[in-house]
């Protein structure tokens, strides 16, 4: 009988035993399993909502600002270009505000900040490129209209596709390759365009059309390789991917750039024909300096919100929401300017829509193929991610 009663209270602890140990185990998955608190998702994306705003309607802004600028007589591409740079000053001051969270590491990998000079030379690499691509941007403006300039800097995605290919092993895919050809066309099919050409009424016209068409494909193609040299960049040389790094390149980049425009203000002699401009502008002295300055403020306000995307989101996100604004530029040339819109800008437009598509969706699958590499990293074996597919950061 005390046999039966030793094993009956035995079992009962033990039945009691696993009851707690199932219950500690269904209160642990309840706290691993728990979403994250909704004030702080809710904040989260209240932030990327902002950024995304920023995007939309500073990419827009921004470029038929600077054609109003020459639309109403301003004249000098240098202070075209300037004042796409002059506004870095908001950068640092973004940087100061933001508060990033960065966890400390013990990693001494992570510690090892390149040299003075490394920095130095990105720096000023990538500055001059900025300034050549700005100059070539606001010469196209000046000379093209702006939904004609507009779709064809749309084939910046296609040149950052091929200058990664090279520069960071990125694989032409179907979709890719889709896209290249998409919007390859939808650039031809401008540049071939006779209309505006055949509209011009003199030899002087027709030859300036030209150099807008040149400068502006010759500024796309240095934004992609901006945009793979500095994806290079911060794999290589800035291993460290934190919201102070990526505003740094981008304000001394710009810092850079800034110096190189004002040597070739005052090299040209624009510098003065400035006061008589102001003073010339048809829409008033003090319209030109509020149109001055919200170009160089919408610039700068554009890239906190690509920057913000990359960090709140991904790299991916970013690229698809200012592929996603390319196409919003043309249509409102259109109510704005009275831009002609005709056939082929129509179809212009609905090719590089597709290929906006098919570019974001590759990127996307990219991203989803990352995300369960990580997975299996985290609870398992890890699946072989080829480097092509890295994301491309906009910066």
């Amino acid at each position: 009988m005390e046999r039966t009663q030793d094993l009956y209270a035995n079992g009962q602890q033990n039945i009691e035993a696993n009851l707690a140990d199932q219950e500690e185990m269904n209160n642990t998955m309840e706290i691993e399993s728990s979403p994250i608190p909704q004030p702080k998702n809710c904040k989260r994306w209240l932030r990327i909502s902002i950024y995304v705003f920023f995007v939309l309607s500073c990419q827009a802004l921004s470029t038929i600002l600077g054609r109003l600028y020459f639309e109403n007589g301003g004249k000098s591409t240098w202070m075209g270009t300037l004042v796409q740079l002059i506004g870095f000053p908001v950068l640092f001051l973004f940087r100061f505000l933001s508060k990033t969270k960065t966890p400390k590491s013990t990693d001494t990998s992570l510690r090892k900040f390149p040299s003075f000079i490394t920095l130095g030379s990105v720096y000023i690499v990538t500055g001059l490129l900025v300034s050549a691509n700005s100059y070539m941007s606001s010469v196209g403006l000046l000379y093209l209209p702006v939904s004609t300039f507009s779709l064809i800097l749309a084939s910046q995605l296609a040149f950052t596709a091929f200058f990664s290919y090279f520069l960071n092993s990125q694989k032409f895919t179907p979709f890719i390759v889709n896209s290249l050809f998409l919007l390859t066309i939808s650039s031809a099919l401008l540049v071939v365009n006779t209309d505006e050409s055949q509209s011009t009424t003199n030899v002087s016209s027709r030859v300036k059309y030209v150099i807008g068409i040149i400068c502006t494909i010759g500024a796309s193609a240095g934004i992609g390789l901006l945009l793979s040299l500095v994806q290079l960049i911060l794999r290589k040389v800035l291993k460290n991917h934190t919201v102070s790094t990526v505003m740094d390149l981008v304000a001394y980049q710009s810092l850079v750039a800034s110096c190189v425009v004002l040597i070739g203000l005052f090299a040209s002699g624009e510098w003065k024909t400035l006061t008589s401009e102001m003073e010339n502008y048809k829409l008033g002295k003090a319209p030109y300096a509020i149109t001055l300055a919200s170009i160089a403020i919408s610039w700068q306000v554009y890239t906190i919100g690509v920057v913000g995307l990359i960090f709140e989101s991904s790299s991916v996100f970013s690229n698809s929401i200012t592929a996603v604004g390319l196409p919003i530029v043309p249509v409102v040339a259109v109510i704005v300017f009275g831009d002609k819109m005709n056939t082929s800008k129509i179809f212009s437009i609905i090719l590089a829509i597709w290929g906006f598509i098919s570019f974001v969706y590759q990127h996307y699958l990219d991203e989803k193929k990352l995300k369960i590499s990580h997975t299996n990293h985290v609870g398992g074996p890890r699946l072989p991610v080829d480097e092509g597919q890295t994301n491309i950061q906009i910066v």
